[in-house]
């Protein structure tokens, strides 16, 4: 492809806002697709490898038939170790998956290193593949939401659009693994992005969509778990049952996030070295699952599914409960790279299969089979592990394709999730985000400087120098510009200091005065420029980087990618000045026209409210000052779902936002008739909520 049409693309990309976006949620859809079926071959491939393989070892070496479990019980352990040594590659792959996939929305604008796609989905598949006791779920969401930032980023989106892509990448990834298109869409929103808006779940349901179908194309259209007969509600009797195993769920809940803490915690602290913790827990999950039982090796759907068929006995499933806990905790904190989603529907499964056993012993006409209580059991941990009440109802209805057992499930899936949130205020997934500090604290007052990110305010146009470029040379370029500093970066655009005109007018002096000692004749920027070097990275909000000012008389910092230290923009003191005196300006000069308005002597006000419609191109998608709205109306504020905002002239109209519009008695006229022509457009007449 010729690079001016690659470059034609971009530009096209970067400005649509319908089709483009459209095509790009299509194009990481099918790639979150795709990347789930390859993780679940792969997935696949490694427990042939260790555990069919594996197992004829001893029969090759001629030695007794029970020295396979002793090959069974190294297995995680070998996996594990391997692991280690991959990690460092692609750090962000180590863990659940979803909370690194949180702080790059939050924290990173978006932004995920490609690499961590291929490392995501190579760690998981050896750790569950060798009987690491952790889900492919977490992983296969990073592995799209890596994919969908990849997408974005060669597009060259903003982070806003980043941050999108990521979540379609997520929705893909859950739709396509659970056969879920719904409940993938919902974990998106509800998990990744924590917001519902209108805009953003058209493009994620797009993206949801196309994974689901491609994974249905190659694995079929059965659901995750087949049951051998629907759940129904027997008898309403059966409600006060389901709130006790709501209550008991929720505590459960809270036990398997602060088991997995724990021990992440007390791995960490061993300073012993990382392949041998990571062999050390390895052997702790293989006698887990070969004198426990073999249902807490990999994803363990073969556990769940024998739970909700109602074939495992009552004390079994409570030992399960216990085990699961135990192995999944021990592989993560050894460095195992899996998700804990799997993990906690396996534990829901156990503990209401288990309750569901003994609620037949002692109500036996009026219960129904065990198998019901487990599958409520299954929805109602998740919700109270992840705080995730709406995916947690509907993603059991779509893996299950059960709708009968709908109203117990609501039930005791929000009973768990608020008392597991009222004993502990974090999630599973929460919990590390708040750790990294991808959880800004809350403050009754929020500025400009805590909404506004360095991504958002940075300059990509900068120049750069090479650390030999020569001082004179770069003295030559001084002259003819203004800038008063350079970032030094190496070939692979990594920064390595800083040079400043000042630096540069040192060091022509002291070679002129031959103070230069055992210098080159002709210095380089090498030997002038600062390499403790004040930065920031595009995630940082504004108040972080106005502290970073304050910390140096610097001018400008540059902003670098976290992950790998390549400069990508700077962000200039006089500009990030000047956009936060703008934007409070025009804050305050609109609540000024408001608090006019309305104290108008002219007969009182007149007040409306109109809807944007997706398809309204002369409102939707625009920015508010490109709206031809009469002189003598104020667009007030702007509703966006639960949330209202006095808007920026940049603020660019959203479908489903709603416009608060004022005006005097007077022009009460101008105001109905843009109206009009609004009505006209749309087929919606405004809303009139003051006379």
């Amino acid at each position: 492809m010729k690079p001016d049409l690659v470059t034609r693309l971009r530009g096209w990309l970067q400005r649509s806002e319908t089709t483009g976006l459209v095509v790009m949620a299509v194009v990481v859809g099918l790639l979150a697709g795709t990347g789930a079926i390859g993780l679940r071959v792969m997935i696949d491939a490694v427990a042939w490898l260790f555990f069919v393989q594996g197992g004829q070892i001893p029969e090759l070496l001629g030695l007794a038939p029970g020295w396979r479990r002793v090959v069974f019980v190294l297995a995680p352990a070998v996996g594990l170790v391997i692991v280690a040594y991959l990690v460092p590659w692609a750090p962000e792959s180590k863990g659940h998956g979803v909370p690194e996939v949180q702080y790059a929305v939050r924290r990173r604008g978006g932004r995920i290193r490609p690499r961590v796609a291929v490392a995501k989905a190579v760690t998981a598949a050896i750790t569950i593949g060798s009987g690491g006791s952790v889900g492919r779920e977490g992983p296969i969401v990073q592995i799209g939401s890596a994919l969908g930032s990849t997408v974005g980023q060669l597009a060259g989106a903003g982070a806003e659009r980043l941050r999108l892509l990521v979540a379609c990448g997520a929705a893909g990834a859950i739709g396509a693994t659970f056969n879920a298109p719904i409940a993938g869409v919902i974990f998106a929103l509800e998990v990744i992005l924590g917001s519902f808006v209108a805009r953003s779940f058209g493009l994620v349901v797009i993206a949801s969509v196309s994974a689901t179908a491609l994974s249905q194309a190659y694995l079929g259209t059965d659901p995750a778990f087949r049951l051998l007969q629907p759940f129904t509600l027997a008898s309403e009797w059966e409600f006060p049952l389901y709130l006790v195993l709501g209550l008991g769920l929720g505590l459960v809940a809270v036990a398997y996030i602060r088991a997995v803490y724990w021990f992440d915690d007390a791995f960490h602290e061993w300073t012993g070295p990382t392949w041998l913790k990571a062999a050390i827990g390895g052997l702790g999950v293989g006698i887990l699952g070969v004198f426990g039982s073999e249902y807490i090796f990999g994803v363990g759907h073969d556990g769940v599914e024998a739970a909700l068929r109602g074939e495992l006995a009552l004390s079994l499933m409570l030992a399960l409960v216990v085990m699961k806990i135990l192995a999944t905790s021990i592989t993560l904190a050894a460095g195992g790279s899996g998700g804990v989603f799997a993990p906690a529907l396996f534990i829901g499964a156990m503990a209401g299969g288990a309750f569901g056993s003994l609620a037949n012993v002692v109500f036996p006409s009026w219960t129904a089979p065990a198998g019901a209580y487990a599958l409520v059991g299954m929805g109602a941990l998740f919700a109270g592990a992840a705080h995730a009440p709406i995916t947690g109802i509907l993603i059991l209805f779509e893996m299950t394709g059960d709708y009968q057992i709908i109203l117990p499930l609501m039930f005791s899936v929000v009973v768990s999730y608020l008392v597991a949130s009222r004993i502990f205020p974090d999630s599973m997934y929460s919990l590390k985000l708040r750790r990294r500090g991808g959880l800004a604290s809350m403050r009754n007052e929020v500025s400009a400087l805590d909404i506004v990110l360095v991504a958002d305010a940075m300059s990509e146009d900068f120049e750069t120098v090479r650390p030999d470029l020569p001082v004179r040379e770069l003295a030559g370029m001084a002259r003819t510009r203004r800038t008063r500093s350079w970032p030094v970066v190496d070939e692979g655009e990594r920064m390595v200091g800083i040079v400043t005109e000042t630096d540069v007018q040192r060091a022509i002096l002291d070679q002129e005065d031959g103070a230069a000692g055992t210098e080159a004749a002709d210095p380089t920027v090498r030997s002038v420029m600062t390499r403790a070097v004040l930065t920031c990275s595009p995630g940082d909000t504004l108040r972080e980087a106005f502290r970073r000012f304050t910390e140096e008389d610097v001018q400008q910092i540059p902003v670098l990618d976290p992950d790998n230290g390549v400069l990508i923009g700077v962000l200039r003191r006089h500009e990030m000045l000047w956009a936060y005196k703008e934007l409070r300006e025009e804050h305050q000069r609109l609540l000024d026209q408001t608090r006019a308005v309305i104290d108008s002597p002219d007969g009182g006000t007149v007040q409306l409210e109109v809807q944007v419609e997706s398809w309204d191109h002369a409102i939707a998608d625009r920015q508010l000052r490109d709206l031809s709205v009469p002189a003598n109306v104020l667009i007030a504020f702007i509703r966006r779902g639960e949330r209202s905002f006095v808007p920026r002239g940049d603020a660019r109209i959203e479908p489903g936002d709603v416009l608060v519009l004022i005006a005097t008695r007077k022009h009460e006229s101008e105001l109905r008739e843009w109206c009009a022509s609004w009505a006209t457009r749309t087929g919606t007449a405004p809303r009139m909520p003051l006379g």
